[in-house]
């Protein structure tokens, strides 16, 4: 799914979103790591978690991501071989049967704002409504605004659902749903 900016703003790059492939491994590792070091509280492992485990826990990680239905994830990819510029993920949660449940959100700061969240997401809900779940769901930290009005303009909605937060049992989340 090929994004290009607008011609008349060169500040602006052109990404593609994709699925993971195998050799995205070692980009998905120094994406992980950016993410953790970023965005602490929205994420359920640490930045010295993900550092600790080793490149062959990260390879197998996207080789299973990389295909399937239960599990995929999905990155911009601005094409040059270098770093990745955002990151979603979609699975198939028991809690949530029929729904696919999108976590790992991330865009990096340079990238914010603009439409590489709105490329990822689609990607992860064109996944999932392909495989006949047509319903989305994802939890955000309960403060993070810009992250709530980002998913309210994709279309998003609040459930009134509030949950701890899996790791840091002093945050609470709130839920959002979408149905393509």
């Amino acid at each position: 799914m090929p994004h290009r900016p607008d011609p008349g703003n060169e500040d602006l790059m052109s990404w593609n979103v994709h699925r993971v492939r195998p050799e995205d491994a070692a980009r998905m590792r120094a994406l992980r790591l950016e993410m953790l070091a970023d965005s602490p509280l929205a994420f359920l492992e640490t930045l010295a978690q993900a550092a600790q485990r080793s490149h062959e826990s990260f390879r197998q990680r996207v080789a299973q991501a990389a295909a399937g239905g239960s599990l995929a994830q999905f990155v911009a990819d601005p094409g040059d071989g270098g770093r990745l510029i955002g990151h979603a993920g979609g699975t198939v949660s028991p809690d949530f049967p029929g729904e696919t449940v999108i976590f790992a959100v991330y865009v990096t700061p340079a990238h914010r704002g603009g439409k590489v969240v709105a490329d990822l997401i689609e990607a992860v809900t064109a996944w999932s409504a392909a495989a006949g779940r047509p319903e989305t769901l994802l939890e955000v930290v309960v403060g993070n605004d810009r992250a709530v009005r980002a998913y309210e303009k994709l279309g998003f909605c609040d459930t009134g659902e509030r949950v701890p937060h899996p790791v840091i049992p002093t945050l609470t989340e709130l839920r959002m749903r979408r149905v393509v």
